[in-house]
């Protein structure tokens, strides 16, 4: 018996030692394996910032080094630079936050660069319709007789078959058209407009790419914060299954407990890969938005409490919108624009002109000593006739274009203001979820965790419940984190549809 007794004594104290020699293991090889990770896509967030810390992606251990590297992680140059990718192969810092992305967008992305263009394009018009129309110069043999050659040094020189010389009244004529006046202006103001409504289309256009970089960059974050929450769990199952083998050792517990442990374990290091790969898709997705080589390096910075506490109120929302919203002021333009294309062909009754000035000569042109020269003088009226077919097709035309403008101006701000109210709704829900998984049911699984582990460590049933405690609060944390992510999302969109950027 004493025997006996002395072995449960060292058993017990071997068990202590071993669980709480397996507890301090993991944490330490997993801090030294975040110390020797060079990962080249990495998400780094603020300190305070609930999603989390952001370990390396793509790191690789002493163990498992390969000396060749993912093709998506190396290096840009010249030999793996695609000929389509006409930019620098490094551009911009390499450390950004949502406001310098926006930046970055707004200079580089192609899409935007080539509504730029089109407005300069536009803009360009403008000038040549205020321009008068180009001047007419014209040369006239008259009199010349049939078959006759036309002796341009001698045109009016008589012969025995021309006895009264070749031609006469040889002139030269410059015309000049005008339009009536305010034609020409009015036209080209016109053109102004429209160039500016292009312009505030391409506004809206930015802000809708900015929406979606905002949510690229914040499902990055939630892809580094589900790294950090199945990290942890990977140790939590570490824990439990050295629990359970030393348990198996004293006969205290069955070997699947083990087991289930492992593969529990397993899996959780499997979803890291999906976890891995779907950040790794938003970093070359982001890139490529803001214009830079998807391959290139990119560290995000964020500070999302203090994103989340300064959002205004639907009212203020609202009247931004309506005032400041580029579509609103795009649709605004364009129904300008139709009003003064009634008034424009409302002048196209009033007719035009032409003034032409001659000089003619009974000589030849290139003749030599030519005779007097004599000027005139012709106006011409450019009339509008036919009953006004065309002007009266014309102004109904210009008027059925304002009323459309008019409808669809209505329709876009009615449209707008519906989009900040389910902007905002969805906006509010997002948060209500966040706070309920942050301060009720991430809380609430911790403790439960906890309360298992302590009573599967000290000889107690309940395998079972401990791997389902620990699989509720993997799954809390992970929601917690995609709640976060799309609390931010919300908010960017709710800015945008505001017409305003999320910062």
């Amino acid at each position: 018996m004493s025997t006996v007794r002395a072995f449960k004594r060292m058993a017990k104290l071997a068990i202590t030692t071993f669980v709480f020699s397996a507890y301090c293991f993991p944490v330490l090889a997993q801090t030294g394996e975040q110390s020797s990770s060079s990962g080249t896509v990495r998400v780094q967030p603020d300190q305070s910032n609930p999603l989390g810390m952001p370990p390396t992606i793509g790191a690789k251990t002493a163990g498992n080094q390969s000396n060749k590297q993912i093709e998506s992680l190396l290096p840009v140059d010249s030999a793996n630079t695609p000929k389509i990718y006409t930019k620098a192969a490094s551009t911009g810092p390499s450390e950004m936050d949502l406001r310098q992305l926006w930046n970055e967008l707004k200079l580089n992305n192609p899409q935007l660069a080539s509504l730029r263009e089109s407005y300069l394009s536009a803009k360009a018009t403008v000038p040549q319709i205020a321009a008068p129309a180009n001047p007419q110069v014209g040369f006239v043999w008259s009199g010349m007789p049939s078959n006759s050659p036309l002796a341009l040094g001698g045109a009016n020189a008589p012969t025995t078959q021309y006895p009264g010389g070749i031609s006469n009244n040889n002139s030269i004529s410059i015309a000049q058209p005008f339009q009536f006046p305010g034609k020409r202006s009015l036209a080209s103001d016109i053109a102004n407009t429209n160039a500016e409504a292009l312009l505030a289309q391409s506004e809206a256009s930015y802000l809708q790419l900015g929406a979606q970089l905002s949510s690229l960059f914040f499902s990055a974050l939630a892809s580094q914060k589900q790294l950090q929450v199945l990290k942890e769990s990977v140790i939590r199952l570490e824990m439990t299954k050295n629990v359970a083998k030393a348990r198996y050792s004293n006969n205290s517990a069955a070997y699947v407990e083990y087991l289930n442990a492992q593969v529990a374990q397993s899996a959780a290091q499997a979803d890291q890969f999906n976890a891995e790969r779907q950040l790794d898709v938003a970093i070359k997705s982001i890139n490529t938005l803001v214009g830079r080589h998807a391959r290139e390096k990119l560290i995000l910075r964020a500070d999302v409490r203090r994103a989340i506490s300064n959002v205004p109120t639907l009212l203020e929302l609202e009247d931004y919108a309506e005032t400041s919203h580029p579509t609103l002021k795009s649709s605004a333009l364009q129904l300008e624009a139709a009003r003064k294309g009634v008034d424009l062909a409302k002048k196209a009754y009033l007719p035009d002109f032409q003034v032409i000035g001659s000089s003619y000569t009974p000589r030849g042109p290139f003749a030599s000593n030519n005779s007097t020269m004599f000027y005139q003088l012709e106006f011409d009226l450019i009339i509008p006739l036919y009953f006004f077919t065309k002007e009266r097709y014309g102004v109904e035309q210009a008027q059925r274009s304002q009323a459309a403008a008019e409808a669809g101006n209505i329709s876009y701000r009615q449209q707008i203001v519906l989009g900040v109210n389910t902007a905002y709704a969805v906006y509010e829900q997002a948060k209500n979820q966040t706070q309920f998984l942050r301060d009720r049911q991430v809380p609430q699984a911790e403790a439960a965790y906890r309360v298992g582990l302590t009573q599967y460590s000290n000889n107690g049933q309940g395998f079972n419940d401990l791997l389902t405690a620990q699989t509720q609060l993997r799954n809390l944390e992970i929601a917690l984190a995609q709640a976060e992510s799309n609390l931010m999302q919300a908010q960017a969109v709710l800015y945008v549809s505001a017409g305003k950027e999320p910062f």
